[in-house]
């Protein structure tokens, strides 16, 4: 059904990488959701009304929520779309983020509503008349919603959507709450209890803490996270194939929006090489990372020195030293000023962050070893921090 919707309404719906069909996808999705949930609203209310049930008059105004995080999500969708301009340069994907929040949030209002109410249950129970309708509307309300989840959550994976996740995530939300309510019906009916308050309780703890969980998926991307060990490592074994490029450091990764990235890094290539050559390589890199990945890298050129023998081997002393006082320091952008009284070694070292040792203790110990190794060398270190996950679990 899902497939047979993406070919039906979204023009060339394989073509997930464009910024249109992702939001036409969103758009979708959001129209599906509106028109479901209405439905179910309106089945649900009038059951609820004729048998004078308050659980299902709950689980109908639950439904009608859900039909306003569905315009949330088409709406969400539909401003991302919109291009970069002046006050944004980055364009407005970010929106989508939003829009997963205020879900989020939508799902904990409901959460402590139904907590509430199930108090109320608890303390004062209530029954109301059940038959073969009132199972039948149940029964096929969870098979709609059930439907419903399966869709965003296909539809989230296609285009790597949090919104959808969050509003796949509400929909089984609304299974579980709407079994919960046909449970308790059969239970009370089959056993002469009441037990409406205690189950919906437990359902309103859970929808909570999936509520709680779907805000911390969804700001994240907010606050900014490091990217992807995946991402990083294809980034890493791009850049290294290029013919003239013998290290990187220092990469930064930025995400916009799901297809909206920036990053930045540092290349090294050899000193002695021309730098119009060097230059050469640099564009072709960040032109094919833009072609190839739709990422937009700036790439800074490090020329470093290769062949000197003095300076490799201060370049391998001092990073045995960094390996002895922790193996989680690294160091890059070496370079030696020779002077007749003493020589400056300047390079920067790679720290993680949380390093047992502050900044100023870090490069003030590494001074005083390198002038240990020699009285003649003065260590000039700038401590930096790794931004992104280096290939092999490790931090660069």
């Amino acid at each position: 059904m899902t497939n047979l919707l993406c070919r039906l309404f979204i023009r060339d719906y394989q073509d997930t990488a464009n910024a249109a069909v992702r939001e036409a996808y969103g758009k979708l999705a959001g129209a599906v959701g509106i028109v479901t949930n209405l439905l179910l609203f309106a089945v649900k209310i009038t059951v609820g009304l004729l048998f004078h049930s308050i659980a299902i008059m709950a689980d109908a105004v639950n439904n009608l929520s859900d039909s306003a995080s569905s315009i949330i999500t088409l709406v969400g969708f539909k401003l991302s779309g919109k291009p970069a301009d002046a006050k944004h340069p980055y364009g407005h994907e970010r929106i989508e983020y939003i829009s997963g929040l205020l879900i989020s949030f939508v799902v904990l209002i409901l959460g402590f509503q139904l907590a509430q109410s199930s108090f109320e249950k608890i303390l004062k129970p209530e029954g109301g008349e059940s038959g073969a309708a009132v199972v039948l509307v149940l029964a096929a309300s969870i098979g709609l919603k059930l439907w419903q989840g399966l869709f965003y959550r296909k539809m989230g994976r296609i285009i790597a959507s949090p919104t959808l996740a969050a509003a796949a995530s509400d929909s089984r939300n609304d299974v579980i709450s709407t079994s919960v309510v046909l449970a308790g019906m059969v239970i009370s009916w089959a056993f002469s209890v009441n037990l409406d308050g205690y189950l919906g309780l437990a359902v309103a703890l859970f929808i909570l803490v999936s509520g709680v969980k779907m805000v911390f998926d969804t700001a994240n991307p907010l606050l900014g996270m490091a990217p992807q060990e995946e991402l990083v490592e294809q980034i890493y074994e791009k850049i290294m194939s290029y013919p003239g490029v013998i290290g990187m450091h220092d990469l930064t990764v930025h995400n916009y929006g799901p297809s909206r990235c920036f990053a930045s890094v540092h290349c090294e290539v050899p000193a002695s090489q021309d730098i119009l050559v060097s230059h050469d390589i640099i564009d072709n890199i960040e032109r094919d990372f833009l072609a190839e990945m739709n990422i937009h890298l700036v790439i800074h050129l490090d020329p470093v020195v290769t062949g000197d023998e003095r300076t490799d081997r201060l370049r391998e002393q001092v990073g045995a030293l960094l390996k002895g006082l922790s193996p989680e320091l690294s160091v890059h952008d070496f370079r030696v000023v020779f002077g007749t009284t003493h020589s400056n070694l300047i390079f920067d070292v790679v720290a993680p962050f949380g390093f047992r040792m502050s900044d100023a203790a870090l490069a003030q110990e590494i001074k005083d070893r390198v002038h240990a190794l020699d009285p003649r060398l003065e260590a000039v270190p700038t401590i930096d921090h790794s931004y992104v996950p280096a290939p092999g679990g490790g931090k660069r």
